[in-house]
């Protein structure tokens, strides 16, 4: 038909993509409404805030649909790496949201030493635990956390706590997916838009590996090293036989396995105490320790848990 009316190709594709980025605004102006019309219908709210882009656009929401009625609180604890919580402090302020910081003990609960798979369920309990109390002094109606949609096809264990604690997830109520979430912060200019995710230490742990500090102080400068190469995404993970089994996108992989860059690297990684040191060929893949987790642990992850009497 455009063909027929003489309309060149360029002109049709300008056309198309004009209107597919109208779409793309109306689309986007609609979640944004939604997300903040949810927020303000909790009244007031604490924020579980770890600096990801997920929870940093909630409580960016949070704090237009809310101000003073919402506050952030965000975890240090030995699983959290140090700049993770700068970058917290230094997003709260940018964001004008009050920010608070609180202390979770999780590696004092055996559980959660062992990593038996269920880790993440009493690390979340733990963070959970020591928001209410904070919840209630600050008179504030809610917890909300940064769960979005795609997370509820993912083996998340903490989502157990999370029903416990009645903690709400404004991000899954809307029904936004992590590129919806993406597409909020950039639109709010949030610098972490495009940030890679990010779970605590422990993450990188195997399971059966028990967690201990000295671990994840070793995973920490590892990545930490990775990350002055030059690069973004990346996982180092521990193995037992104190085993580095590092992770970066397949792109990457030939800049690791250069002579020089190499050499630097099984030098480096083994002066912080692991013995051996390996590059997976697989390449970088978020949650890929979940193939350890046995299948029992996966199935029960899925059941709801009763909340309990208050």
């Amino acid at each position: 038909m455009p063909a027929k009316m003489g309309m060149s190709p360029l002109l049709l594709d300008h056309r198309l993509a004009a209107k597919r980025m109208l779409h793309s605004t109306s689309q986007l102006d609609l979640q944004r409404h939604q997300l903040l019309e949810t927020l303000r219908g909790y009244g007031s709210c604490l924020v579980a805030f770890s600096a990801g882009v997920d929870s940093t656009v909630v409580a960016q929401a949070a704090r237009l649909a809310l101000g003073e009625r919402a506050i952030a609180v965000t975890a240090s604890s030995d699983s959290v790496p140090r700049e993770e919580l700068a970058e917290a402090r230094q997003l709260a302020k940018r964001m004008g949201l009050r920010h608070e910081v609180v202390d979770t003990r999780e590696l004092a609960n055996p559980d959660y030493v062992r990593n038996a798979g269920d880790r993440c369920f009493h690390c979340k309990t733990e963070l959970y635990g020591r928001l209410e109390p904070l919840r209630k002094k600050w008179g504030l109606a809610v917890i909300a956390n940064g769960l979005n949609l795609d997370d509820l096809g993912d083996y998340r264990p903490g989502m157990r706590a999370a029903e416990d604690f009645s903690v709400v997830s404004p991000l899954v109520e809307c029904g936004l997916k992590k590129s919806d979430v993406r597409e909020l912060a950039r639109y709010w200019q949030l610098p972490i838009w495009d940030k890679p995710a990010s779970p605590c230490l422990s993450s990188r742990l195997a399971v059966g590996v028990e967690v201990t500090p000295e671990r994840l102080r070793m995973v920490e400068q590892a990545e930490r090293y990775l990350r002055q190469l030059g690069l973004r995404e990346l996982r180092v993970r521990y193995h037992t036989g104190d085993l580095a089994r590092i992770e970066v996108p397949p792109g990457e992989l030939s800049k690791l396995a250069e002579e020089e860059t190499r050499e630097a690297l099984v030098k480096q990684l083994r002066s912080l105490g692991f013995r051996f040191v390996t590059l997976d060929l697989q390449g970088f893949r978020s949650g890929s320790l979940n193939d350890l987790v046995p299948l029992t642990m996966l199935q029960n992850a899925c059941r709801t848990r009763p909340v309990p009497s208050p």
